[in-house]
């Protein structure tokens, strides 16, 4: 997302046995990764139906999630996690400001494509991250089973079922294709990195490197494009707040806390419930009727996540 490599290398393999999903944990503390992993969910679902009710420029709206979720972390990081942060290291700090800047790419790449192919398209393509994931997974060394390929494809054709897909020969929408494509490359590096940070790091010494990354290289990238950062009337201003906590800090934080139990490839592929999960709350928030094959793609995106975990705990077993 070759002979192994040793276990602080992305996409080892972990003390659970040969073969187990890098960072997969067995065990009670599953329950409570699941969990949290629903509640990220929901959190994600929400950033969709937020930003296109809010009335701001895309990557403003992406720098400020991230500037604000610092705003929130940095008594926590600062005061209970000031020696965490001095003691990371240096391979740890190196990886989280890595993917602070893939995150930055997965933001800067995704959203201007929305606005030059359909956003049916760039979601289908977009949502190739646990592709990628698998797919970096087995060049560092790690053999995922059959049942997590089948899987992963699964749960990628239940978001196309959804979405769509009607790639154009149109110069403009191809290179839209194109950055959708990489958002969701970007995407998977941001996973894989993180599961590798916090082996060792806990999630609020990480996310307290990266988003502050993300947010900087957000910034720069406003001032080259020139969107607006402020100027925004109060109810836009309450909606970036809601961002903040419900998709970035509820979330991207939580999926970054999980990462470490489940794993890259179970967090990636878990992360597809975001499409139907928007729709289902566009439907009930903004009124916006859910297309016929939301449900029947929840049903494929779910058998498709199950046969990943099914795989994971065999393997653990």
């Amino acid at each position: 997302m070759t002979a192994p490599q040793p276990a602080a290398a992305l996409g080892a393999r972990t003390a659970a046995g040969p073969g187990t999903e890098p960072g997969a944990e067995p065990g009670a503390a599953r329950t409570l990764d699941f969990s949290l992993l629903a509640v990220a969910i929901a959190g994600v679902s929400l950033s969709a139906p937020l930003i296109a009710a809010t009335a701001a420029p895309a990557l403003a709206i992406a720098f400020w999630r991230n500037a604000m979720a610092v705003g929130v972390l940095s008594p926590l990081a600062l005061w209970r996690h000031r020696g965490e942060l001095r003691r990371m290291g240096r391979r740890a700090l190196s990886l989280s400001l890595l993917a602070g800047v893939v995150l930055a790419l997965h933001f800067g790449l995704w959203l201007p494509s929305l606005s030059m192919t359909s956003v049916a398209t760039s979601t289908a393509l977009v949502t190739t991250t646990p592709i990628w994931t698998t797919l970096i997974l087995r060049i560092r060394g790690h053999r995922p089973p059959r049942l997590v390929w089948a899987g992963t494809v699964l749960a990628v054709v239940g978001v196309v079922l959804l979405t769509g897909i009607d790639l154009s020969t149109d110069t403009r929408a191809l290179a839209g294709d194109a950055l959708a494509l990489g958002a969701g490359m970007a995407a998977a590096g941001y996973v894989l990195l993180g599961s590798e940070v916090r082996r060792t790091a806990s999630t609020t010494a990480y996310t307290y490197v990266c988003y502050g990354t993300t947010a900087v290289v957000l910034l720069a990238a406003c001032l080259v494009s020139g969107s607006a950062l402020g100027g925004y009337d109060g109810t836009t201003w309450l909606k970036i707040v809601a961002l903040t906590i419900a998709a970035q800090l509820l979330g991207h934080s939580l999926l970054n806390r999980v990462v470490r139990g489940l794993g890259p490839s179970t967090t990636s592929t878990a992360i597809l419930l975001e499409t139907p999960g928007a729709a289902l709350i566009a439907a009930l928030w903004l009124g916006q009727t859910p297309p016929a094959a939301a449900y029947p793609a929840l049903g494929v995106i779910l058998a498709g996540l199950a046969l990943v975990i099914l795989a994971d705990r065999r393997k653990s077993a």
